[in-house]
């Protein structure tokens, strides 16, 4: 007999496997009726009431004089009106209310013995996860906010009652079947939605069976995750069996008894047509709704980070728990082995210094551990402690070397953040802290784990367990010494990064050889002066050979300065997306500045650190003072203090912040590390960088940000010597100490980007295969009428168009690319712009809602 063809309805492909594989992990099915009669059948309520009391009564006893004493029906009743019936104010605020509420517990009054105290009543048994209950159900229907109309997550999971986890599922042959169910998830957010209810939800999936992504309350679409565990085979083998074990007769009923006979019907006979093999969908439930992972990540790996609610990714979540294993290692007396902490920059490093914090000073068999933040730099060290201070850690910062000797001798400094230099004071104090509960954390550690100032911290803290984390490679030389530290506790590399989409790929593009020969400059300024007349190319020109001389390489600056002002203004300006620009010195910041400024096509700001007074005077003349000195003291007058001057810049750049906001920051050696800014998307460069400088710095591009697909670096200077035409990027980073397998995938040819332009090219008119007259527009047009067909041409259009901007921007396309082949590219790509807007009116994807208006203002 032919079996029976897949069906690909979302419940059958997506929701009752889930389902089925939730029931056998150890969640018990409730029917919508079910669910809603534990609501006393009112959609506004969210929590299960009816379990959440009986289970507050099992878990909560107080302890007063040697005896054991309930809660009071009144005091149970009063902790689920809290959880159940709270406040609902703002999305963000409401939820980190509710999260210290679930996680530290509810603090109620109660007369024992005639004596009145308060005592704290706890929803969840962290600790023990046999101790709570486990409950799903579908189609969880909730009332909307001031509205009678309902929502209806597809599956929601329940601990003792509080709905933790919310799912939306979607049929796996949709286009973009989770992004889909993303938007689904976000929509649900809006206030006129059911906001409240995800002030309860600590996690969310989207789900397709092939596919699957997590995240936590009001995540952007851009940073929902991928789940990859660590140990897939002894995973795989425990999954397989579970998605196989059939569900129990009274399991089937139960899960079948509301639903249409033809649903129930394909149900039972995919249930007895043989056991499946593991989708994605089951990896990420099995991973991440696991009872005791799920309690976990709910407890230990969320945290609010300035007005954005964070959950661990899957690398984060690794790192923590392998620390904690090493440092648990401990025989007798002896101090516990450290490591170091390889996550490569932009994957989140800074919150992993958080969690793991955190993680220590929960961890049960560390008695009173205190833990040391240690940086190299002050701008890192501020920066460090906000993330601590945002993510409600208390934090406290040694301001001094006799500050730091203090605060490491105060028993109720569980965090401190200090700089590195600081322990020179403390060392020469002859201080000692023998306590091996001491954990430091060195930001950046390769530049300073490894020499005099770790001796000093050794001196200090001789029996102290040091973590080293880096966000680069370590060098070939530094490998040996960090084992001696314990070696790499977890690594997290640039192509696992980008493969999860974690950080965006770097694009390489050396620009050095355009100025380095009259025939190369030639040929650049008739590229970038094509549009010009012959009048405005002499008078461009003119400007090219009459800049004031201040460098023997005036004609040149000048000429960069105007290829960064076209460059950036044809690719960038508008978008939203910022560049930093990084310069030799303090004075050739300034320079560039002022010839960006004339050029008027980029609105660029300087950052810089205070100049030293003894710096570029010639003479006592006021009008002699050097152009930093003066740029300086302008800068003060302006903006009062240094911390003023660099914070009000920065967070105009970051945000995108009035008129005045700068599209460019100007810049030497600060903000070249550990400067996080995600709509920052190309760095020019026009200065010497060496080891790890040149990683950390492009590192600067490599953010996710909405309309972001890469980071672009454009090198003037030639960072990587003569490589610029033909790219050898990994030998010249081995010849600075590097070991290829490291560095691998750090960074990207833009000509092997630009080498795809033609596939991408063909690709748009292959979309197009079953019409026999590509010239007429309406056999296009109707071709297009199916949504998948229309899917593959829009996809298939973005690349095209992504690429061919890339190419355009770029002087060997220009060079190398016959000029009919450039105009053929150019006309296709506005032809089918062209196709795609007619085609998303035609079949309704656009409303245009002109007609309307006059109807509506009669209204």
């Amino acid at each position: 007999m032919t079996p029976s063809p897949t069906d690909w309805r979302e419940t059958i492909s997506s929701q009752i496997p889930a389902l089925a594989l939730l029931q056998n992990m150890g969640y018990e099915y409730l029917t919508p009726q079910e669910a809603l009669a534990h609501r006393n059948r009112k959609r506004a309520k969210i929590v299960l009431e009816n379990i959440l009391t009986e289970q507050l009564h099992k878990l909560n006893r107080i302890e007063s004089r040697g005896k054991i004493y309930p809660f009071s029906d009144s005091n149970i009743q009063k902790a689920v009106a809290a959880i159940a019936q709270f406040l609902y104010d703002a999305l963000y605020t409401t939820s980190e209310q509710v999260y210290e509420l679930l996680t530290l517990g509810k603090s109620l009054e109660q007369t024992i013995a005639g004596d009145k105290k308060s005592y704290t009543l706890r929803y969840i048994d962290w600790e023990n996860p046999a101790n709570n209950v486990y409950h799903v159900t579908d189609e969880f229907e909730i009332e909307r906010l001031n509205s009678t109309q309902t929502r209806r997550p597809d599956i929601v999971l329940f601990i003792n009652g509080i709905p933790l986890v919310a799912i939306e599922c979607k049929r796996p042959d949709l286009k973009d079947a989770v992004n889909e169910a993303i938007s689904q998830q976000l929509r649900n957010h809006r206030p006129d939605e059911i906001p409240h209810f995800f002030c309860l939800t600590q996690l969310l999936l989207a789900i397709a069976q092939n596919n699957a992504q997590y995240a936590t309350t009001a995540t952007t679409k851009e940073f929902w995750a991928i789940w990859k565990e660590e140990t897939p085979e002894t995973f795989e083998a425990e999954l397989y069996a579970l998605i196989n074990i059939p569900p129990t007769h009274a399991q089937t009923e139960k899960l079948l008894s509301w639903r249409e006979p033809s649903q129930q019907e394909t149900i039972r006979n995919s249930w007895t047509a043989g056991d499946r093999q593991i989708s994605p969908q089951d990896r990420i439930l099995y991973s991440l709704l696991n009872p005791h992972r799920l309690l976990d990540l709910i407890f230990n790996f969320i945290i609010f980070d300035v007005g954005t609610k964070k959950i661990a990714r899957y690398q984060q979540y690794f790192a923590v728990k392998a620390t904690l294993e090493q440092v648990k290692k401990v025989r007798g007396d002896s101090s516990r082995q450290g490591g170091v902490i390889w996550h490569t920059t932009g994957s989140g490093k800074s919150l992993t210094m958080v969690m793991l914090a955190k993680a220590l000073t929960r961890e049960k068999t560390i008695l009173n551990p205190k833990i040391i933040l240690v940086n190299d730099r002050i701008d890192l060290d501020d920066q460090l402690k906000n993330t601590f201070d945002n993510c409600g850690e208390k934090v406290k910062q040694a301001q001094s070397g006799k500050d730091l000797l203090q605060l490491v001798n105060d028993p109720k400094a569980a965090i401190i953040t200090t700089i590195i230099d600081k322990f020179e004071t403390v060392a020469k104090a002859k201080a000692k802290n023998l306590n091996r509960d001491i954990f430091v954390l060195i930001d950046e550690s390769h530049r300073s784990q490894y020499g005099q100032s770790h001796a000093k911290m050794r001196n200090v803290f001789p029996n102290a367990c040091y973590i080293g984390f880096t966000g680069t490679p370590l060098l070939k030389k530094e490998k040996s010494t960090a084992q001696k530290f314990g070696g790499f506790i977890h690594t997290y590399t640039m192509p696992k990064a980008v493969s999860d989409r974690a950080v965006v790929p770097i694009l390489y593009e050396g620009r050095e050889s355009e100025f380095k020969n009259t025939e190369a400059v030639d040929k650049w300024f008739d590229r970038i002066t094509e549009n010009l007349t012959e009048l405005q190319k002499a008078d461009l020109k003119r400007k090219f050979k009459s800049a004031e001389p201040l460098y023997e390489v005036e004609d040149r600056m000048e000429e960069v300065a105007y290829d960064l002002s076209k460059h950036f203004e044809e690719h960038f300006k508008g978008t939203g997306l910022k560049g930093q620009f990084a310069t030799s010195s303090k004075r050739a910041s300034i320079n560039y500045k002022k010839r960006l400024d004339r050029w008027g096509k980029v609105r660029a700001e300087v950052i810089i650190s205070p100049p030293d007074t003894r710096e570029d005077n010639d003479s006592t003349d006021e009008a002699d003072i050097s152009a930093v000195q003066r740029f300086w003291k302008d800068m003060m007058a302006r903006y009062g203090n240094p911390t003023t001057y660099q914070d009000t810049i920065i967070n105009k750049f970051k945000n995108n912040d009035g008129e005045d906001a700068p599209d460019l920051l100007i810049v030497v050696d600060k903000l070249l590390t550990g400067f996080d800014a995600p709509r920052n998307a190309v760095l020019y460069v026009d200065k010497r960088l060496k080891e790890h400088n040149i990683l950390q710095a492009i590192a600067r591009v490599n953010r996710v940000f909405d309309g972001k697909d890469f980071g672009l670096v454009i090198d003037y200077r030639g960072i990587f010597g003569e490589v610029n035409q033909a790219l050898e990027i990994y030998a010249a980073l081995e010849l600075e100490g590097f070991d290829r397998d490291d560095i691998i995938g750090s960074l990207v040819d833009i000509q092997v980007e630009i080498a795809k332009l033609p596939t991408h090219h063909a690709a748009v008119w292959d979309a197009f295969k079953g019409v026999s007259n590509l010239q007429d527009s309406e056999s296009l047009q109707q071709w297009l009428q199916p949504q998948d067909r229309r899917d593959t041409f829009y996809e298939n259009l973005k690349d095209f168009g992504k690429t061919l901007k890339l190419a355009l921007s770029n002087a060997k396309f220009h060079a190398d690319t016959p000029e009919t082949t450039k105009q053929r590219y150019h006309q296709d790509l506005k032809y089918f712009l062209k196709l795609r807007d007619a085609v998303k009116r035609r079949y309704a994807e656009t409303v245009n809602y002109a007609q309307y208006e006059t109807q509506i203002r009669q209204w």
